[in-house]
Parts: C-alpha cells; structure tokens; sequence
C-alpha cells in the first residue's frame, strides 16, 4: 500500500513526464515574450524610437493633422503617446467589420510621418498565441493552458513537499547543494535546490495564469475583488463599438480635439503613458488612459473621460481604487514581472527559461530509476538462480515434480544463505534438480505450489525471525487449513546458544509449517554458529533421504561462494598483517575500544562491499597455552599432525578449542587428533578496498572463568592484546547482503548504531561520501562524550565538508538535561530516545525514500531502535520498510 508521500512522488513523476514537454513550449514562449519590445525595437531601429531632437514632440492635434495632410481617411480608434524623448507614437485605426482590432502604425513623434513596420511582429504574435492558446483557437486554448498552469502548480507543490529538507530552518538544505556529486545525487541536487529557487515565481505565474484560463476562478475572483462583471463589461463593449459602426462617421478635425488635451495636460501633471480614445460618435467624449511617474507598474492605470470642449464627465484615480480592484490590476504586472521592474522581469524569464531544465533532469531521474529497478531485479533473479538452470521464482513450475527440491533460506547476516547455497551444490552435485529461493521473496502463492522444501533458517535475537523473513512469517501465521499439506520438509535451524530460545525462529517455523499441514522428512536439525557436528548431521539426513555425498568438504562446497564454516579449507583464507591497534576510549566507563588495522598485499587485490565481514582466525593467549602445557605436563614443540598439515602441538592448541583431558595424553599427537579449531570471529568492516588496508573496531570482553579472574575474551583479546604487531592474522571476506547497499541505490540514508557498530555505519558513510551521496544522517549512541566521542571527532569533519546533512549523539552516562527530559524518560539517553526526539526529521526522510541501516549490539540498542520505529511508524509501516528491504541490520 501506498504511503501519502509515495502517492504525491507518483502524481509529481506522472504530471512531469506527460506535461512536461508542453510545459517547456509554455516556458520558452514565455521567456521569449517578456523581451519582446526590446528585440524588436533592437532589430528595427527607427520605428519603436527615433533620434531625440530639440524640438517638442507633437501632441496628439498635431499628430491626427499630419496623419489626415497624407490622404488617410480612415477612423482613428487611439493614439498612444509616452513622454520619453524620442519614443514613437502610436495610431490604432478603428477595426473594421470582423476585425477584433484595427491595424496600429508608428508615427514620428516630430513630424507625425508614419514610420516602417516592424520586421518580426508577425513572430511575436505567433509566440504569443502559442503561449496562451497552443495556436488553437481561444476559447479551445484557454482550458488547454489553463490545465497545464495547475499542473505546474502541483509540479512546483508536490516538488516542496517531496524534498522538504531534514532542517527545514537551514537555508543551505534549502538552497545548496554538493555541484561535486554525480549521477543520480547530482541531477536530484539539481533537480529540487533549482525548483526551490524558482517555486515562488512558478507558483505566481500559475495562480495568475489560471485567473485568465478559466472564467469560472475569474468570475468569482472578480465578484471577491469588487469588479464590475468582465461579460457585461464585454457586451457593453461590443454594443459600444457596433453602435459606433453603424452610426454615421463622426470626422474628428484636429483642432477639435485641443480643448481636450489642454484639459488633460492640467489634470494629468507628470504624465509618462498616455492612451487617448477618440469618439467614434458625437455622444461620446475623449477618453484617456494614462499613468504618472509614481505608478507601481504599467497596469495602475487612471481613467479621465473629457468633453470635446474639455470639460471633465470622469476622473477616476487608480490609488483611489478598492484594495481588490488594485490586486486585480497588478495579476498582469505580476505575470511577466513588471510589478518588480527590470529584476522582476529577468527573474520571470530565467524562471521560464528553467522550465526544461526540470524537464530534462526529471527524464534522466525516472529513467535512472527505472534502470536501477531493473537492475535491482536483474540481480534478485540472479541471486535466485544460484549456479544452477532450476532457480528463481520463474520456474517454480519445475519443482512440482517430486525430483526438484527447493531450499529456501532466512538470512540476516548471510550465514543461512551461504549454508544454503552449499545445500544446493550437493544436491546439484547428486544429480538432482534444485533451485535456491530467499524467504523475503515468498508468500503463500509462491509457496504453496512447491513439494519438497530444504528450509535454512537463522534466528534473529530472542527467537525472532530474520527482517528478510517477517514478512512471510506474518502470511504463515495468518493462513488457515493445511494448504501445505502435499509439501515434504527439512529444517536446518541456526541459532546461538547464549540466547534463551536457542534456534527459536527455525523451530518455530517448523511447527508453523506442520500446522499446515506440510509433513516432517526428518526431525529439525540446530545449529549454533559453526557447529560442525550439526552441519554433519544436515549432511547425512540429506544423504539418507536424497543420496548425496555427505563427506565433510567437497569440491562442490568450495566452489559455492563464501563458505562459512570452521572446517573450510585454510586456502579460503588469506594472510594479512596486523598493521596497528589503537585505544579509542581510555578513561570509559565501558570496556576499551580498539581500532585495528590488517594489511594485505597489493597483489591480493581484495574486494569488498560497504557493509560486508570479515572472519578473522584467534588463537589463545600464549600464556594459557603455556599454562595448559604445564598442566598437562606436555611439550609443546613436539611436531605432530593436525588437519593434515605438519604442526607443533603448541601451534595446533593455539588454533584449537582447549580439550579437557580426563586422562593423562598418551602422546602430543593424540592429543592433536582430537582437537577441534577456533570458530572464526565476523567483524564488520569499517574500511573500503580504495583504503588499502582493512579496518576493525574491536570491542574488548571478558569472560569469567569459575574460582578465577576474568580473562579476555577469545578473538577481542588477541587482536588488541596477545599478537604482536606485524604478526599474520588469517581472515576472509564474507558478504553481508542483508546489510550491504541496495543496488544502484542513491536514496537518503539513516545510520543507527552504537558502540563498536560505528564500523558497520562507518563503511557506508565512507562508500556514500566516495560516490557524492551526502544525504547522510547518523544516530549513534556511546557512553560519555568526554571518553567515547571517536564518531564524533571523524564524523564532524565530514559534516563541516557537507558530506553528511545531519548527526545525532546519544551518551548514555551524561546527565540529560532535565528542560529536555520527557515525562517518564529516564536520566540516560539512548539511540532510540534520539530518534523519539527527531520523531518529524525521521517520518520526513523516510518519506524521501530513505532507507535505514543499524549496526550494533542487539541487546539494548537494536530492540530499543526496532520498539521506538514501532511506536513512530506502527507496525505497518515498519513492516513496509522491511518488504521494501529499506531496514537493514547488521546486529550481534
């Protein structure tokens, strides 16, 4: 369903791409009136305006006798005269039967001699019946243009609200933008700081375009204003000028007309436009339409109707209007943007001229945008289609037979995946049909037609389905009957045992499963983190249901992407060396923070994705191992064999879980043949490949040891601690995809996290920053500001360069100031308490489409993050987000 923003996006996109190209017509036509009388007047010299003389320009008298002394017996309708030195005169002709308006000469304002035509008229009148008609006949014109006015004015709405900045009280958020970005950032910079030069200037040329399109907003705006009725006033003006066609011709005689111009010279002192009506009847008097030097624009015009003896039948002054009839007379003025002189007018035009700018880069964002769905799509079917011809969603056919299996996986963190794209493999390898399916891309139609499923479930937290898996986890508990009843299953479920509902989701959707009706193949299996006694007993159920080879490590398995387990082969990991540790926090309330730098070679040429792990391989301090040696009264030189490499027996346990030995060892190699290795350690990378090297934020943990002191934990103390610098530390690189970057994604983003979860967030920061998206907001929570602000001090350069909009802080341990303490709130402030404060910035930009990132513990932070965007969004909307993979984690 459709977000109230969404729907605006849809009609700004929909109005853009179908009116935006008549729009740039109406903008260029526009642009190329306002100037009209300049250009014309530059391409004909002489006819607009003559050279200045000494002598006084002829006044209207004169100017009708020099007209009459050349044989021209046509009725005059006006003279139109300005007080500037050496601007021509103008005579309109009264129009003849049929005719809207007489033909219109220029008069020398010396001699009264009729001067040229101008070349280019007829363009400028074409020009102007396309801007205001489309060159189709007025009254089919009007609603035309008329519409197209709204639709800007929705355009120039919409455009507002869709890109309302996330500090509405900067004017840099407003009227700036990064011109070093590129691609999609740089045309949506572009595209809405450019709209909100021009918004105010599209919002009056529509309002006052719309007042002439449609009779229906002119008719009332008029009754409102208190002006006369524009129909009756146009009925008495033809009636007027029929009249006049039919009464007999009145011959003005020059001399006839002196009384009343000296009449006006008296009582329009300081004249700078006049426009004099002659009367066409001998009822009727001269009319002057004129303005002073003190008019506000060309349109404040006063009325003076005078007898042929000069005698005044009307003097009505514009400043002596109603308030609603000088608003009326300034639409026109404002239109073109003389109510604001010369500047009014050039930034009336530069705004026309910018119409096919938006245009033009709305067109490359929607075409960006549809090229990046499709990519996004293009890769979602790749990623569905492993390495096989059976996968994706679009041969769902093909596992109605009871040959084809598909194994579905609900990844957070990539583990189940890539444990699922390894079942594939084997199967494959067996002969068998199968096709790779992620859980986020399933609902009960897609699933139902399927028959024999491998399910690799991970569990999230306290038994909570992975987010790429709440969706179908709401549709499974929804569904009612045994709609499944036809399947045949097998659960691999992951979890960790430090959490009290060990492998929860995975079991928990192996009952839901078996509510409807699906049937159990083998009872489901757990798995806590790399237990390789679980993936064996995966393994053989697979072996003893559909014949694979259940050996521990096959070809098969090493070819299938990043393999995540402890019994992978040692070449899938890479020596790097440890470059540098340094302590972040001294003097913190919390454990030491540690940031640690590996090295590779160049030639090792690693890649990684913001957002991606990296499993690294611990090894017990050298003085447990001594101390084990010691208890057991072995030697720790001696040469043994262990994982079919000679080692030391010392080396072997350094790599090993530690066994406990109920009997004295019969020998070094009798231990090392019992001996299981480490698990590697995931950290999230807080580096980019362009680095050079690979960064880690490592957060020091203690593990208490029963009637002993606490020692550091495993993997965190020999990073910041027991290897020595420029010792080899053994790692790899593991995709995250549940954190990674959305495909060719160029949306705000919103980074949550705390503590040594800055790593996660700093890698999208440095990616994003690196590719000119600096629409960036992190919410990070530490301790105190005094010992723990590392995010801080990196983050606020970064902000003074505008590479991100905005950063929140929260510190736990620091006092809260009481004026800004909530009812109810605690005297620590947390992430989520963060977030409830910027509760509109947050609805805001996730209306912009932004999409979230969190990294940190889950404990606390990721719960507290995940209830706060409950309460501000519902549930739906948090829901939504998921669905639209626009709330990612990276949690632990």
């Amino acid at each position: 369903m459709w977000s109230f923003k969404n729907i605006w996006f849809q009609i700004h996109w929909l109005i853009g791409i179908t009116a935006g190209t008549v729009l740039i017509v109406i903008g260029l036509t526009g642009a190329t009136y306002s100037f009209q009388d300049e250009v014309l007047d530059w391409a004909n010299p002489g006819t607009a305006s003559v050279p200045v003389q000494q002598t006084p320009a002829l006044t209207p008298p004169q100017l009708l006798a020099a007209v009459r002394a050349t044989g021209e017996q046509r009725r005059i309708d006006r003279i139109t005269l300005y007080a500037e030195p050496g601007r021509s005169a103008q005579l309109a002709f009264a129009p003849e039967k049929g005719e809207r308006r007489g033909q219109s000469v220029y008069l020398h304002p010396y001699t009264g001699a009729q001067l040229p035509a101008q070349s280019g008229r007829e363009f400028f009148e074409w020009n102007e019946r396309l801007h205001r008609w489309l060159l189709l006949p007025r009254d089919d014109g009007k609603p035309i243009t008329g519409s197209l006015a709204l639709c800007l004015l929705l355009l120039s709405l919409s455009g507002l609200y869709l890109r309302w900045p996330a500090k509405p009280l900067s004017w840099r958020s407003w009227l700036t933008f990064n011109v070093r970005r590129k691609g999609r950032p740089f045309l949506w910079g572009l595209h809405s700081v450019a709209g909100t030069w021009v918004l105010v200037v599209y919002v009056m040329l529509t309002l006052t375009g719309m007042y002439w399109a449609f009779d229906a907003v002119r008719a009332p705006v008029d009754r409102w204003m208190g002006a006369p009725s524009r129909a009756a006033a146009r009925a008495e003006q033809s009636a007027a000028q029929e009249a006049a066609r039919k009464a007999p011709p009145l011959q003005i005689e020059p001399a006839t007309l002196e009384p009343a111009w000296q009449g006006f010279t008296q009582l329009a002192n300081g004249w700078q436009f006049a426009q004099m009506r002659l009367p066409q009847r001998a009822d009727q008097p001269v009319q002057f339409s004129w303005w002073g030097a003190d008019a506000p624009h060309d349109r404040a015009r006063n009325q003076l109707s005078l007898a042929l003896d000069g005698s005044v039948q009307r003097d009505d002054r514009f400043a002596d209007l109603p308030t609603g009839r000088r608003a009326l007379a300034a639409i026109y003025p404002l239109h073109t943007g003389t109510y604001f002189g010369m500047t009014g007018r050039i930034i009336v035009t530069v705004a026309a001229l910018m119409m096919p700018l938006f245009a033009i880069t709305g067109w490359l964002l929607y075409l960006e945008r549809r090229r990046t769905s499709r990519a996004a799509a293009k890769a979602q079917r790749a990623l569905l289609e492993g390495d096989g011809p059976q996968a994706g969603p679009a041969n769902a056919s093909a596992a109605n037979t009871g040959a084809s299996i598909a194994v579905v996986y609900a990844s957070q963190a990539g583990h189940a995946q890539q444990l699922a794209v390894r079942t594939v493999a084997r199967l494959r390898s067996a002969g068998l049909a199968a096709q790779l399916l992620p859980a986020a891309n399933l609902d009960m139609a897609q699933l139902q037609p399927l028959r024999q499923l491998l399910w690799v479930a991970s569990t999230f937290g306290e038994g909570q389905p992975p987010d790429s898996a709440r969706r179908l986890a709401r549709l499974l508990q929804q569904a009612e009957g045994t709609p499944l009843a036809h399947q045949r299953f097998g659960m691999l479920a992951l979890g960790d045992r430090q959490y009290s509902q060990f492998c929860g989701f995975g079991l928990a959707l192996a009952a839901q499963l078996e509510r409807l009706g699906a049937q159990p193949v083998f009872a489901p299996i757990t798995m806590d983190a790399e237990d390789d006694s679980a993936w064996q007993a995966w393994l053989q159920a697979l072996a003893a249901h559909w014949g694979v080879n259940a050996a521990p490590a096959t070809a098969a398995d090493n070819a299938a992407a990043s393999v995540a387990d402890s019994d992978a082969p040692d070449a899938l990991f890479l020596p790097a060396q440890l470059l540098s540790r340094h302590h972040l926090n001294p003097g913190s309330s919390g454990q030491p923070l540690y940031q640690v730098e590996l090295g590779f070679a160049p030639a090792q040429a690693l890649q990684w994705q913001a957002g991606g792990l990296v499993e690294v391989k611990a090894a017990h301090a050298p003085a447990q191992i001594d101390a084990w040696l010691q208890a057991h009264q072995l030697d720790g030189s001696t040469a043994v064999q262990w994982r079919g490499s000679a080692s030391t027996l010392r080396d072997a346990l350094s790599a090993s879980e530690l066994p406990t030995l109920s009997a004295p060892a019969a020998s070094a190699q009798a231990v090392a043949d019992q001996l299981h290795p480490l698990a590697p350690r995931s950290y999230s990378l807080a580096s980019l490949p362009a680095d050079g090297r690979i960064r880690l934020y490592v957060r020091q943990t203690l593990r208490e040891q029963p009637g002993a002191a606490p020692q550091l934990g495993l993997a965190s103390g020999w990073l910041t601690t027991h290897a020595a610098l420029g010792s080899r530390i053994a790692l790899r690189l593991v995709d995250n995809p549940g954190f990674a970057p959305l495909v060719g994604d160029a949306r705000p983003a919103i980074f949550m996290g705390n503590g040594s979860g800055y790593a996660g967030l700093r890698g999208h920061l440095r990616h994003r920053i690196a590719q000119g998206q600096f629409d960036n907001w992190l919410v990070f929570g530490e301790r105190r500001r005094a010992h723990d602000s590392y995010a801080e001090d990196e983050v606020c350069v970064w902000q003074a360069h505008g590479q991100i909009e905005r950063a929140d802080y929260a510190y736990s341990r620091d006092a809260r100031d009481a004026s800004n303490q909530a009812p109810g709130q605690g005297p620590h402030c947390y992430v989520q308490d963060a977030l409830r404060a910027a509760a509109e910035p947050l609805k805001a930009w996730l209306a912009r489409g932004a999409v979230i990132y969190v990294c940190g513990s889950y404990d606390g932070m990721a719960t507290g993050v995940d209830q706060a965007l409950t309460e501000l969004l519902g549930e739906e909307g948090l829901n939504a987000l998921i669905d639209e993979g626009r709330y990612r984690r990276d949690v632990y």
